[in-house]
């Protein structure tokens, strides 16, 4: 099946797998396994990132830690109950595996949405500019992802002041990122975030400049407001 055409969230992943693929659930009889894909920046760091996939979509020993996996997917998110608590989990979700890599780049997302919250501005004491938001993205059955980015320098400028409601167009990488979590006063735990670090944007009017094709094939020209 061609997946092509769901334009409003796109992934392409190539990396090494570096957890066992573990049982999650099963819908309509199809079983899903999660594990972890570790994708290499272009500073020599790495990304560790949650994929889920169909059991119909592996073959025996596919999913071998050490295996690389070639994926094209969608971004998408989940609420999960933890320690009684609704937490919004997020997950690269695959629709086809590839035998060889596809692009250049192996980490390379682009998403079509809504900001759905007040974009969180900031400068770092270095002042470098960043702001954070959460877009809400459709898919099928009336569903609809929320996913979180973060954009840096002209681009932080530009998104703190859309309101909610807007529709944006993003291309980017996902990332993950440690942070500490005090969950008492004797009790500080390390916990890993997962975003889309936001390289292009630009408002859904003027997604003309904006070549979604070329940005997720790797294709693109001209960035709209700045490449990070």
């Amino acid at each position: 099946m061609d997946y092509s055409n769901e334009k409003n969230n796109r992934v392409y992943l190539s990396g090494e797998i570096v957890s066992p693929a573990v049982y999650s659930h099963e819908v309509y009889g199809e079983g899903f396994y999660e594990f972890s894909v570790s994708v290499n920046r272009l500073s020599g760091q790495s990304d560790v990132l949650p994929v889920t996939i169909s059991e119909r979509l592996v073959e025996e020993g596919q999913l071998d830690v050490g295996s690389h996996v070639n994926a094209i997917g969608q971004f998408r998110s989940y609420n999960k109950i933890v320690n009684d608590k609704s937490r919004l989990m997020l997950t690269v979700f695959v629709r086809e595996l590839i035998e060889v890599p596809l692009f250049a780049n192996p980490n390379n997302v682009v998403l079509s949405g809504y900001v759905c919250k007040p974009p969180v501005y900031r400068t770092t004491p270095f002042n470098r500019e960043i702001a954070d938001l959460l877009i809400a993205v459709n898919r099928a059955y009336n569903k609809s992802d929320y996913i979180p980015a973060i954009a840096w320098g002209r681009n932080a400028r530009f998104v703190k002041n859309l309101p909610v409601g807007e529709r944006i167009v993003v291309s980017g990488r996902i990332q993950s990122r440690e942070y500490q979590k005090k969950l008492s006063e004797t009790d500080v735990r390390t916990m890993t975030a997962y975003e889309v670090s936001v390289s292009k944007l630009a408002a859904y009017d003027n997604v003309e400049a904006f070549d979604v094709d070329a940005e997720f094939y790797g294709l693109g020209r001209t960035p709209v407001l700045e490449t990070v």
